[in-house]
């Protein structure tokens, strides 16, 4: 008999974990509260891990047409002097496949171009779930109910499923950092992948396949903080930071919050969270939508099997956690710390570590492979 699923979330993890269960003969609704999808966001970095998952959904290959390969990187000051650097090369040798820099909008388009016809539902925020697996959403003409084997909670860091579910669990928490995000027209000259570090604040640079170029910025400051543009001290960082800031006409603008206090739990009854509902974490590793598609694909690969969701839960909890806290330090030990005394002693221990060493700091976070597939739909 086959099994029903709703995703509630049409993101990069929801729709992952529908194209997912639908390659293990679910049959799926993919419930999304916006009214149309639009071309919004900026870019991510698809690791190693990333990557492997975007293969075992069948979609890897369309992924890598539409993205650049990082192929060397680093981490500098405020003036441009490199820190440490990541031979071109390095990282492909270390995890067999390089990272990939892609618009988050071209990720999601071939996502939902992979899905069947009629599978999401625009325009349909959810107002009601059960840990039965009843859902309850509001339609065109009303409320419309819907009974699954299994709720998929992707409703990102503000989840209504995890509020409703998880009545007890603790919010979203701001981490004192404001952040701003943009990518540019196509780009004149050859730019890597790199950070730039100043004291309470940091930029970074992913160069997309097209020409343009995906950047970011962060400072310290206070969720109450007035609303302001890109701070004036990047215009002043090395080049091309300014330049880069200038050339862009869109810039998103975000007071960053992560899932401070872990859940003691991702299943509900027939229900499960996946992705920022789950374990939203800071930017600091790049690993949000990459732990999103490892969620995916482990919910798919289990789901069907008896005892599936506790699987699931043992699986991912204990993994994408340890991820999670492991981003947060390094942005306390990076882009958060601000006393001149500790810039300074941070970038000379930077400075000092071996590449490779601190190369496999970074990959043993990204080395990770989806389960064996138990029949050929994944």
């Amino acid at each position: 008999m086959t099994r029903t699923a709703v995703v509630i979330g049409a993101g990069i993890g929801g729709l992952g974990a529908a194209l997912g269960l639908i390659r293990h003969g679910w049959t799926v609704t993919v419930l999304e509260r916006a009214p149309e999808f639009r071309p919004v966001g900026a870019g991510l970095v698809l690791q190693a891990n990333g990557l492997r998952c975007l293969d075992a959904l069948g979609v890897g290959d369309a992924v890598r047409d539409h993205g650049r390969p990082d192929v060397s990187g680093g981490t500098r000051r405020a003036d441009g002097r490199w820190l440490a650097r990541v031979p071109a090369g390095e990282l492909e040798r270390a995890l067999g496949t390089p990272a990939l820099g892609v618009h988050r909008a071209t990720l999601h388009e071939l996502l939902l171009g992979a899905l069947p016809a009629g599978v999401v539902r625009t325009g349909a925020p959810v107002t009601a779930v059960t840990a039965e697996g009843q859902v309850t959403y509001d339609g065109p003409a009303g409320p419309v109910h819907l009974g699954a084997d299994l709720v998929v909670g992707a409703d990102g860091i503000n989840s209504v499923v995890r509020r409703t579910l998880w009545p007890d669990a603790a919010g979203p928490a701001p981490i004192g950092v404001r952040a701003w995000r943009g990518v540019t027209p196509p780009w004149r000259g050859d730019l890597v992948v790199a950070i730039t570090w100043g004291p309470g604040a940091e930029f970074g640079i992913v160069p997309l396949t097209d020409g343009r170029v995906y950047w970011f910025a962060a400072v310290n400051a206070a969720p109450t903080a007035p609303a302001t543009g890109v701070p004036d001290r990047f215009h002043r960082w090395h080049d091309p930071i300014p330049a880069l800031i200038a050339a862009t006409g869109t810039v998103l603008r975000d007071d960053l919050a992560c899932l401070d206090e872990p859940l003691s739990t991702y299943v509900r009854g027939r229900v499960v969270l996946l992705g920022d509902a789950a374990h939203a974490m800071t930017p600091n590793l790049g690993q949000g939508a990459n732990q999103a598609l490892e969620d995916a694909v482990v919910l798919a690969a289990v789901a069907d099997r008896p005892g599936g969701l506790a699987a699931y839960d043992a699986r991912r909890r204990p993994r994408s956690q340890r991820v999670a806290r492991a981003s947060r330090a390094i942005g306390r030990f990076g882009q958060q710390l601000e006393h001149p005394v500790a810039v300074a002693a941070r970038n000379t221990v930077v400075r000092l570590t071996p590449p490779r060493l601190a190369l496999r700091s970074m990959a043993r976070y990204a080395d990770w492979r989806p389960p064996a597939p138990s029949s050929g739909r994944l």
